[in-house]
């Protein structure tokens, strides 16, 4: 197959390389020359261009027989979201209606879901976030999910957890520092999905996933945040985060969803199996890969 993959960053360099081992032609389109070498080291032809340019997609190298978008907001507000999320697969979309792929990948997010009462979320469930990015996302899925009727669009959506994995992972990343908070009683339930994982989910969405079908791309276990932090303290010997300030609790509280979103339709339909199928192993593998860097200490006894 010729590949493309729009985004190829912590993700679609991982990508990249398992389908370039598995024979593909691949392509990989970012914004900035970081990581080019990278790319071709891993058997990807690198295009740094920007999804949102005018004109861009009918100049690629097509056809392509699968294509991946991946793209992120860099952490943007609403009208980055909407350039690049929305107006980014507004784009797609008519690309793809005359020349269309055989199977398209979006990666979506499991905030589209604004669950707050710890309820289990399959892909059924209601999407109505309180944030304006994640109603931007829903919209965008809508739009996908309408090409896919109207115009006959392959599009499978995957709707990811919170990714990490080496060098990533936001609470982690704060543990570490020393800057985590604790929110409220630590009950809220986080959903996350290792990048070893969310890339053998791409590649059964890409070998077995159905157009028109939505996919909860996160691991086995939701998790409350108090046994995330908990976990953390007694495997690294670090103390226990201290509790966020009402004004800091106050600062964060809208968006904010506590759900168990659950993976059942993945595993089941595209026979995905999780390499890391909880947070435990995955971030266990992350503390030794750290100590053998000599970035941590181990924990002392």
């Amino acid at each position: 197959m010729r590949v493309l993959i729009i985004g190829c960053g912590y993700v679609g360099l991982p990508l990249g390389r398992a389908l370039a081992e598995q024979g593909h032609e691949v392509f990989g389109m970012r914004r900035s020359e970081e990581n080019k070498q990278a790319m071709k080291d891993a058997g990807i032809t690198p295009i740094i261009a920007d999804l949102t340019m005018p004109g861009l997609l009918p100049m690629l190298p097509g056809p392509f027989d699968w294509v991946v978008n991946l793209v992120s907001s860099d952490k943007g507000g609403p009208e980055e979201y909407r350039r690049v999320f929305l107006e980014g697969t507004r784009a797609l979309i008519a690309w793809m209606r005359e020349s269309p792929p055989k199977k398209f990948i979006y990666t979506s997010s499991t905030s589209v879901y604004g669950q707050t009462d710890g309820s289990q979320v399959k892909e059924t469930a209601l999407t109505q976030p309180a944030t304006e990015t994640g109603k931007i996302l829903v919209e965008t899925e809508k739009l996908l999910m309408d090409a896919v009727v109207r115009f006959k669009v392959p599009a499978v959506i995957l709707r990811v957890a919170g990714i990490y994995g080496p060098d990533r992972g936001h609470l982690f990343q704060q543990f570490l520092r020393g800057e985590a908070k604790l929110d409220g009683d630590g009950s809220r339930i986080l959903n996350m999905i290792h990048v070893d994982d969310l890339v053998s989910a791409i590649l059964a969405a890409l070998k077995s996933g159905r157009p028109g079908e939505i996919y909860n791309a996160v691991d086995d276990e939701p998790i409350p945040q108090l046994h995330f932090f908990r976990w953390l303290s007694e495997t690294m010997g670090k103390p226990m985060p201290p509790a966020a300030s009402a004004s800091e609790t106050a600062a964060r509280k809208r968006g904010v969803t506590s759900k168990r979103v659950v993976n059942r339709k993945l595993v089941m339909e595209l026979g995905c199996r999780f390499k890391y199928p909880n947070f435990r192993l995955g971030y266990t593998a992350e503390t030794v890969r750290l100590e053998r860097l000599g970035l941590i200490e181990p924990p002392k006894d």
